[in-house]
């Protein structure tokens, strides 16, 4: 750590200390629910200096309320694409399964006309029984 810098932050941090100490001095005595529902705590001393950082720091704080907002519902978003594109994967395997038994049934057809065998496809399910 530099030297120069550790006494800065004191300073800084010493400065800061008195200006909160001076301000509740200032408002000892006036403190009451009618001065701070009028207002008036927010138009003198250390409040009325840090007006702009204070507005600053609400402003950051909105900022970080919406973009939390709008990545949560990315979020949710995507497992909702997810979810569905799991289902597809899986509608699709299925129809390939389900084509490739077909093909394979026509192919066979197909290869029992060319060679003149004349087997004909039994449309009556098959039931077995059971002893």
């Amino acid at each position: 750590m530099n030297p120069k810098n550790n006494k800065s932050e004191m300073t800084s941090e010493k400065g800061l200390y008195f200006a909160i100490i001076s301000f509740l001095r200032s408002i000892k005595g006036k403190i009451s629910l009618r001065y701070l529902f009028n207002g008036n705590i927010l138009l003198e001393g250390f409040i009325a200096k840090q007006r702009k950082l204070l507005g600053l720091i609400f402003c950051l704080i909105l900022l970080f309320i919406t973009n939390r907002y709008y990545c949560s519902k990315q979020l949710s978003e995507m497992d909702k694409l997810k979810k569905e594109l799991s289902e597809l994967n899986s509608e699709q395997v299925f129809l390939n399964t389900r084509l490739t038994s077909v093909k394979r049934q026509l192919q066979i057809e197909e290869l029992l006309r060319e060679k003149g065998i004349e087997l004909k496809k039994d449309n009556v399910t098959i039931y077995r029984i059971h002893k």
